[in-house]
């Protein structure tokens, strides 16, 4: 019988210690008894920031602060070693191709100081380092649990333009490179473990896909691959109705289309890299958001068309505006905002609360509908729309619908502080 393929993207924090990555490897532990898998692994949280500071100080030839960081991620991975994997020849083989990679990061750091100039090419490949590091351990886990497994660098496996720091795919290329490479393992009943966030062009140069791009790296290998489904694994329990830091009452959207969840992403909710529903558009691979530290619960299901009945708003996005940090953007993504009467509810409810709308930008598409508020109004438009359009219970579903086999975070931040994941 043909078992079903799922892939699985891990973010910084489901990876960001030796416990997160114990739960990793039970989750995917569990899960490989039904389906076959391919793993893919952000660099451990905060890594790939602390890369790119090692990269910005190389290119001012601060080689102090360099070997600082250098130093810091050799702790820090190897303390994870440690208390991963027992096998002393296993830890002692794992150490070794981690030493490989950091030492390949200190060259070319050493090369931009040389230099004096940090290229985008350069940039890329110290920045790809995290993912580099992070594979290698993960495999290791899940082998120590008994799960077949091997770490493979996916400039193996995505081709790409030479775009570098935000690279696009070559799909027909990376369909036929990821059935040579990884159908093989598959059959033989192998986990593999793949580098997010890179890829590599046709001559073979390490690219990006941009921050945040593990998420696309996973939904590009789904398409490849014709997998059965793709999940985001990260802190959170999934898509939510706004950030319940601002709206406590925010819940857990159970289902939302394609089009709705990209929408959100573009206007700010973090959770999702804005590119991740592209390559799966066509095949129409349902994507999940689940909770790597809760796997119990269901998390947010992205389909094509979302759930039978619609949301007048399925969310509220918010972004800081870059005119004016004193500013923020609200928008409200559903697919009925063409229809005047959401429009006009969500202007009521504001009116009734007496608040100063600075602006309604221009251009607001079919799936929302945009403002400007001050932030010290954000709270109070955010609280007022979610409880008048009743989001606390938009799409929930039934407790006891059962909760596929076995969180990208929403956060309230500018465009450019999306995290690495």
């Amino acid at each position: 019988m043909n078992r079903q393929l799922q892939i699985m993207k891990f973010g910084g924090t489901s990876v960001g210690d030796a416990s997160a990555i114990q739960k990793v490897a039970e989750i995917v532990h569990a899960a490989s008894r039904e389906s076959d898998l391919v793993v893919v692994v952000s660099a451990m949280s905060g890594v790939t920031n602390q890369l790119l500071e090692a990269a910005k100080h190389a290119a001012i030839g601060d080689r102090a602060a360099v070997q600082a960081i250098f130093s810091q991620l050799r702790s820090r991975h190897r303390a994870a070693i440690r208390e991963l994997i027992h096998s002393i020849p296993q830890r002692v083989r794992v150490n070794l191709q981690l030493e490989q990679i950091l030492e390949q990061g200190e060259r070319l750091c050493e090369s931009a100081v040389a230099l004096s100039q940090l290229t985008p090419a350069t940039r890329d490949a110290i920045s790809s380092l995290g993912e580099r590091l992070s594979a290698p351990m993960v495999a290791a886990a899940l082998q120590e649990r008994g799960v077949p497994s091997g770490a493979i660098e996916a400039t193996e496996l995505i081709r790409t333009d030479a775009g570098h720091g935000s690279a696009e795919p070559h799909m027909a290329a990376t369909r036929e490179l990821c059935h040579a490479r990884l159908r093989p393992l598959l059959q033989n009943g192998i986990v593999p473990v793949v580098t997010g966030f890179i890829g590599a062009t046709a001559e073979g140069r390490l690219t990006t896909l941009g921050r945040g791009g593990s998420d696309y790296s996973a939904a590009i290998l789904g398409a490849a691959l014709d997998a059965n489904e793709v999940t985001i694994w990260t802190d959170v329990d999934g898509l939510m109705t706004a950030d319940p830091r601002l709206v406590p009452g925010a819940s857990t959207i159970a289902e939302i289309s394609y089009r709705e969840a990209a929408e959100l992403a573009r206007c700010g909710a973090k959770v999702l890299h804005p590119k991740t529903l592209s390559p799966v558009g066509e095949s129409g691979i349902p994507i999940w958001i689940r909770n790597t530290f809760a796997p119990e619960r269901r998390g947010t299901r992205i389909t094509p068309a979302g759930p039978a009945t619609e949301a007048a708003i399925k969310g509220l996005a918010v972004m800081s505006t870059n005119s004016d940090p004193s500013l923020a953007t609200v928008t409200a993504v559903g697919g009925n905002m063409r229809n005047p009467d959401v429009v006009g509810r969500i202007l009521t409810v504001l009116g009734r609360k007496h608040l100063n709308l600075i602006s309604i930008p221009a251009g607001s598409f079919e799936l929302s509908f945009s403002f400007v508020v001050a932030k010290h109004d954000l709270k109070c438009a955010l609280e007022a729309i979610h409880s008048d359009f009743r989001l606390d219970a938009v799409d929930l579903r039934n407790g006891n619908e059962s909760i596929p086999p076995a969180a990208a975070a929403w956060t309230y931040a500018a465009q450019d502080t999306a995290s690495a994941d």
